[in-house]
């Protein structure tokens, strides 16, 4: 018999919910992991909405059912994987809740982390549970601040991140600007932006696109909620045929009453391919906004890797691939630049420096964080 694979327990949003960077990394680990997923809740209390009923009922429903594990005749999970919904509080704020929650995941999880290699949560929710088990090798994989998301408990997830940053034996933080963050905990972080899957993306897929279009077709896909700019969206609405592709999360009034904004809903990750292969131009308009500061937008190479133009406002992530794509901040030059753009072919100075891509897979991003999660790498 060969050796046991290590295992691996994550924290995360639900699992196949959306493709997450912690998603990505985990199908890249396992071949060479066992990997316990747990899913989570957040710290914003549902609301009346029936997106929200909906998604309460699928959590309640997942607290009841067994785990769905890697070899059921039924499963489409992955090999190795173990997805896990052990029941907890929606709610952190208070102490009760969140000595509650510890006690429920202490409760359902304490063998499965005592035995990992490592531990690793993209929300600090669990740091509760790490005092409880200080002896695990706990891991930081910081993918937003978490704490400027619209709706979200600021002041609990302020709380939680302070003491989980001060017992991680280990963070890794998706952009420069959480480091810095991080570095006001008193706590330095490892830099693990996030990758592509070429296999997924490349070779772009080729454009078939019937006679000339009236206006140009501008595409984003992501969460629409109020992280985007109102008055690029409604310039791109008014000038162009803009599309935005994606679950809908509390997005402005202004940008969902209007009937120019085609909200078509979200689509799964293996048809984005094709959704690209309708447009004209990606889209990137967020907000200058302290969450937006502090993103590293998982859209950005998978814009890139498509081909196509892409024009984006001027976000701190986006910085680094500035020769590869356009980068407006006013909304008319922002339109503009779009309405030029789906004119013409992407310049060739744009394509050469998108040659980077090829060492930005998630296969190679993978690589380093197993590195850094391994019980023998040295905390930096």
């Amino acid at each position: 018999m060969g050796a046991e694979l290590p295992h691996l327990v994550v924290f995360a949003d639900d699992w196949g919910r959306h493709p997450s960077s912690a998603q990505h990394l985990v199908r890249e680990l396992l071949p060479r992991w066992k990997v316990d997923w747990i899913n989570t809740v957040g710290t914003r209390r549902p609301s009346l909405s029936l997106a929200d009923a909906k998604r309460v009922a699928a959590k309640l429903a997942s607290w009841v059912r067994p785990s769905e594990r890697e070899n059921s005749a039924d499963s489409s999970l992955p090999g190795n994987l173990t997805v896990h919904s052990p029941a907890h509080w929606p709610g952190f704020g208070a102490g009760w809740e969140r000595t509650l929650n510890a006690a429920l995941f202490d409760r359902a999880l304490r063998p499965m982390i005592e035995r990992a290699e490592a531990v690793v949560a993209t929300a600090p929710i669990v740091a509760d549970l790490a005092a409880r088990v200080p002896t695990a090798n706990w891991v930081y994989y910081c993918v937003d601040d978490l704490s400027e998301w619209p709706g979200l408990d600021a002041q609990a997830l302020r709380a939680l991140e302070r003491d989980f940053v001060a017992r991680a034996k280990r963070i890794i933080a998706v952009s420069e600007h959480l480091r810095a963050r991080l570095g006001t905990m008193g706590r330095e972080s490892e830099l693990l932006t996030h990758g592509f899957d070429p296999s997924h993306w490349s070779p772009p897929p080729p454009r078939e696109h019937s006679g000339e279009r009236e206006k140009a077709v501008a595409v984003f896909w992501g969460a629409i909620d109020r992280r985007l700019d109102v008055a690029i969206v409604e310039k791109l609405a008014e000038l162009c045929d803009l599309r935005l592709i994606g679950p809908e999360q509390d997005p402005d009034p202004r940008i969902a009453s209007n009937p120019r904004v085609q909200r078509p809903g979200a689509v799964p990750y293996a048809e984005l391919p094709r959704v690209a292969n309708e447009a004209d131009v990606l889209v990137m308009p967020y907000a200058d906004l302290p969450v937006t500061r502090a993103m590293q937008p998982l859209k950005l190479k998978e814009y890139l890797a498509t081909g196509l133009p892409v024009v984006a406002t001027s976000l701190p992530a986006n910085l680094e691939w500035a020769d590869a794509l356009d980068l407006v901040d006013e909304p008319v030059a922002f339109v503009r630049r779009v309405i030029e753009r789906a004119a013409a072919a992407l310049p060739a100075s744009q394509a050469r420096a998108r040659q980077r891509l090829a060492g930005e897979t998630w296969a190679a991003k993978a690589r380093q964080f197993e590195r850094w999660i391994r019980r023998s790498e040295p905390a930096g």
